[in-house]
């Protein structure tokens, strides 16, 4: 269909050095030299190029390589695709964002060097804990000594560096959670996102709970484990300005903000969504399949779904656009204002801190508006 034009790109990379044990995303464990990684990434650079001699990707304004494990691919082939990127449109202009995930275990000196210079501007790094005991009970492949020292080395070239944290995990205290952020913060990273901790179907954890072997989090910990970074990281000069994100000013991720911004975004690889839109329809494709295929109406209520992950939230003005294809979001927002969920003021509608611990409950409130 025709569509607007799109604004992000994400790549996805598969590969992991190990699965971890509450993983369910579409990756798989690998050694790096396994030649399959090599044809993956050859198909990658095909389709960077066929995107590139077709247009699609003049608009771009962030590039996000994410996982499994980007790092984990090694510095060769990490350099051909960065360099399939790198004249294919302009990296250089300096609103430009582009970010690679990494892990501690296969982020080293040379990768942040090379990868600086090839382009990449914004390093988020899976370090889930710096408590040697939580990363065992998570499985991850690297302890908080190598976590800490991969910072540093990021540190030394990235200005913005971002890590991820989880919360809410069995046999994780408040303090060894709180000790993780001010640790974080301590480093110098400019950017945190938190997690809860989820059991999805079919994973090793989820078998674990099943057989009993581990506890199923607790949905009043994680509460408080949430409560608690918002507490550390704003005394720290963090602010949160998504559900799950902090940062320092300036230092807000742009193309994860433009997914609930309702922006178009191109998606390449295996399990990779690309969103396409027009003003009357929006579709989402993974792997050739069509995920979603929404009308007017249920995007205007995606769009106020979105809105409310981010703490500026929806102003009068969205509002009453939305209102225009979508029956009684007014009466909604007001409802939502009476629970507690959401808060209205000089002209936008907010969540609140209830809001931000029901979620689920806010967001499909919104999405009902046009099923």
């Amino acid at each position: 269909m025709p569509h607007d034009s799109y604004k992000a790109l994400y790549l996805h990379i598969p590969f992991c050095v190990k699965r971890c044990g509450y993983c369910d995303f579409a990756t798989r464990a690998i050694a790096r030299e396994d030649p399959y990684i090599d044809a993956y990434v050859e198909q990658l650079v095909m389709d960077i190029r066929k995107l590139s001699k077709q247009g699609e990707l003049l608009d771009i304004r962030s590039v996000y390589i994410g996982g499994g494990t980007p790092s984990h691919i090694g510095i060769s082939r990490l350099s051909s695709l960065l360099y399939a990127l790198s004249v294919s449109m302009d990296l250089t202009n300096e609103d430009f964002e582009f970010t690679m995930e990494a892990n501690p275990e296969s982020l080293d000196e040379r990768m942040v060097n090379d990868i600086w210079a090839l382009g990449v501007n914004r390093l988020s790094i899976g370090v889930q804990s710096f408590d040697d005991e939580v990363l065992k009970i998570l499985g991850r492949a690297h302890d908080a000594k190598r976590a800490e020292d991969a910072i540093g080395e990021a540190l030394g070239r990235f200005d913005n560096v971002s890590v991820d944290l989880m919360c809410g995990i069995p046999g994780q205290s408040a303090q060894s959670f709180a000790d993780s952020l001010q640790r974080a913060v301590k480093l110098g990273v400019k950017h945190i996102s938190v997690y809860p901790l989820t059991i999805e179907p079919h994973t090793a954890f989820d078998k674990a709970v099943l057989s009993g072997q581990i506890q199923e989090p607790d949905d009043d910990i994680e509460a408080e484990h949430m409560q608690l970074a918002e507490q550390v990281l704003r005394s720290c000069g963090f602010e949160r300005y998504e559900v799950a994100s902090y940062a320092l000013p300036g230092y807000e991720s742009k193309h994860n903000s433009s997914y609930w911004q309702g922006v178009p975004y191109l998606g390449i690889g295996q399990a990779a969504t690309t969103m396409t839109q027009n003003a009357e329809r929006r579709m989402r494709v993974t792997d050739g399949e069509v995920v979603d295929d929404l009308n007017r109406a249920q995007m205007e209520a995606e769009d106020l779904m979105l809105g409310m992950r981010m703490s500026k939230g929806i102003s009068d003005e969205r509002a009453a656009l939305a209102s225009e294809h979508v029956e009684g979001v007014f009466e909604a927002l007001e409802s939502l204002a009476e629970d507690g969920y959401i808060e209205h003021a000089n002209g936008h509608w907010r969540p609140t801190a209830q809001g931000w611990l029901c979620g689920n409950d806010l967001y499909s409130r919104l999405l009902d508006l046009a099923p």
